[in-house]
């Protein structure tokens, strides 16, 4: 089916394909059909101004006002209770697990990378204020039902207090995200990127808390103990919990939801966050944690890496099906959209650009990144929840077509 455009010229008006995966888009719209590209020049650059709209993207500003206020109050409160040198003996401890988990989770957002400064936000987010509302609750309950050190009191607050107030605070980080930066939320793989950030940020201020108190109550012989069970069987905890909200609310943006439409989602989330950590915690606190962790914490986490593994197909399909609707207006090559809706084609255009003279593969991740970014425009734009979404497509048309050019270039 085609379109006259306004020199009366035929182009082809793209109706979305059915979206097979019980992950994609329900009930698409229409999106604007593509106009094919304008005839090649033979030396091109890409504009300066031509980079995709901010408005969307990002946090408020204010809110990283607010963090750094927080920040100094829970240094000063680490100080206080722990001290100077037990406090640095856990963050350094606590830094190496954060450094293999973030670096996980940038695999995992590898595909279409989130905006740096979201990233930044949501480990933030979950290392200051998350932290900083489970200690005010704590203080709260203290000053109201007064100090309690029973068994039952400390089981209630292992298995109750701490997964319902821990992930209401790490989830408002999410939700928060969610709302501010709405253009950069795009599905359940952005979703379980920023909840797994939240996560690994709370879980990083915890463990200095859990290191520096069991070096001043047992030495160096205590706090490798507590780094082995926390730093080393169960980095992925707080990530794992959290990621269930954020998936929810990846879910809810491929479907188009506005936030008051997606607090449902954010609900269900929340409360198989809760429930999962729950389970976590008692299975230290009524059962032989050792024994449970081998026979059921292990295959969830096999069950979770295996689920990232079918969002990352999914991203990967969803890239290949709207990159072939451009390939289709003649903006792409079939061969093109192979290459870049497939992990071993990306490795394989990259290791020919570095055959190229110069060197040409930061300009071919240039190329990767923006035309992953494109895929997710047009699929904002089909699901009619971005207004913006027709600017960037235009830029990162523009800038795509450009560093082509410069590829090919002698």
């Amino acid at each position: 089916m085609t379109n006259p455009d306004a020199a009366g010229r035929s182009r082809p008006s793209l109706v979305p394909p059915a979206f097979p995966s019980p992950l994609a888009q329900n009930g698409p719209g229409h999106g604007a059909s593509i106009a094919p590209p304008a005839p090649a020049t033979p030396h091109v650059t890409v504009p300066g101004g031509a980079a995709p709209a901010r408005a969307g993207r990002a946090a408020p500003i204010w809110l990283f006002g607010l963090l750094l206020l927080l920040l100094v109050g829970l240094v000063a409160y680490f100080l206080n209770a722990i001290g100077p040198g037990a406090s640095i003996v856990g963050m350094i401890l606590a830094l190496l697990p954060l450094a293999g988990v973030v670096l996980a989770i940038r695999i995992i957002d590898r595909w279409e990378p989130e905006p740096r400064g979201l990233l930044i936000f949501a480990v933030a987010w979950g290392a200051i204020a998350a932290v900083g509302i489970a200690l005010g609750v704590d203080l709260l309950l203290a000053v109201v039902f007064g100090a309690q050190s029973s068994p039952a009191a400390d089981a209630l607050s292992a298995v109750v207090q701490a997964p319902i107030v821990e992930e209401v605070a790490k989830g408002l980080g999410v939700y928060i995200i969610f709302m501010s930066a709405r253009r950069a939320f795009d599905g359940p793989v952005d979703g379980v990127v920023y909840g797994a950030l939240v996560g690994a940020g709370f879980a990083f201020t915890e463990n200095i808390q859990y290191f520096a108190i069991s070096f001043i109550e047992g030495g160096v012989a205590d706090a490798s103990a507590t780094f082995f069970v926390r730093g080393i069987l169960s980095p992925f905890a707080h990530v794992m919990f959290t990621s269930i909200i954020g998936f929810a609310l990846g879910l809810a943006a491929r479907r188009g939801a506005t936030p008051a439409q997606a607090f449902g989602p954010w609900l269900a989330g929340l409360a198989g966050a809760i429930a999962l950590h729950a389970f976590w915690n008692g299975s230290a606190v009524f059962g032989d944690f050792f024994a449970l962790y081998l026979m059921l914490q292990v295959p969830l986490f096999v069950l979770f890496i295996l689920g990232i593994l079918a969002l990352r197909r999914e991203e990967s399909r969803l890239t290949r099906s709207r990159l072939g609707e451009y390939a289709a207006a003649g903006w792409f090559t079939p061969q093109e959209v192979d290459m870049l809706a497939t992990g071993a084609g990306r490795r394989s255009a990259l290791a020919w650009a570095r055959t190229l003279r110069g060197d040409r593969r930061p300009l071919m991740r240039e190329f990767i990144a923006d035309a992953t970014a494109l895929a997710a425009a047009r699929q904002r734009a089909i699901s009619g929840r971005d207004p913006h979404a027709a600017h960037e497509e235009a830029a990162l048309l523009t800038r795509t077509a450009a560093a082509r050019q410069q590829l090919f270039a002698p």
